[in-house]
């Protein structure tokens, strides 16, 4: 059974619509300017595409024993039934990152696993064999801590639907 993100197709369209909506207003402006020209024209376009590249999110997928995810460029692997380090990635976006036994890595954004129960599930179900096996030396720590965020936000919504808030 494969799992994937579900709001991908709503987040490309976002994304497809900032850029579409860029450059309707770029050409607006130029042409309200009296500057607009086949030439500006397509470098506002080269903007506009540069930016739908930008907000497109990463495709994350996962299956028995493995987790993709694609960019628009490439797709990164890597085998959930084999991880060897699940860490948080230092920077301004906070990143889940994953590593396995064959030095595959990647870098998986955490709101995909609160928005995607069972992406979630296929990740911390392999990951608690490889706990159980000891190949998960270093990540159990922040495995626990994206467990009890999804705890908190399925609870919160339970009350939420509930009107016991």
């Amino acid at each position: 059974m494969t799992a994937h993100d579900h709001g991908w197709a709503a987040d490309l369209r976002f994304a497809i619509h900032c850029s579409v909506a860029l450059l309707g207003l770029l050409l607006t402006v130029d042409a309200a300017a009296g500057r607009l020209s086949w030439s500006r024209a397509l470098l506002w376009t080269g903007l506009a595409a540069l930016l739908c590249a930008v907000l497109v999110p990463p495709r994350v997928r996962a299956g028995v024993g493995r987790l993709s995810c694609r960019g628009l460029l490439r797709e990164r692997t890597v085998r959930t039934d084999r991880l060897v380090s699940v860490r948080w990635s230092d920077g301004v976006a906070q990143r889940l990152v994953l590593r396995d036994t064959d030095g595959c890595r990647v870098e998986v954004d955490p709101e995909v696993f609160l928005a995607n129960p069972a992406l979630w599930h296929r990740l911390a179900e392999d990951a608690r064999g490889c706990v159980e096996r000891g190949t998960l030396r270093c990540g159990v720590t922040a495995l626990r801590q994206l467990s009890d965020r999804i705890d908190r936000r399925h609870a919160r919504t339970v009350f939420t639907i509930s009107g016991l808030e």
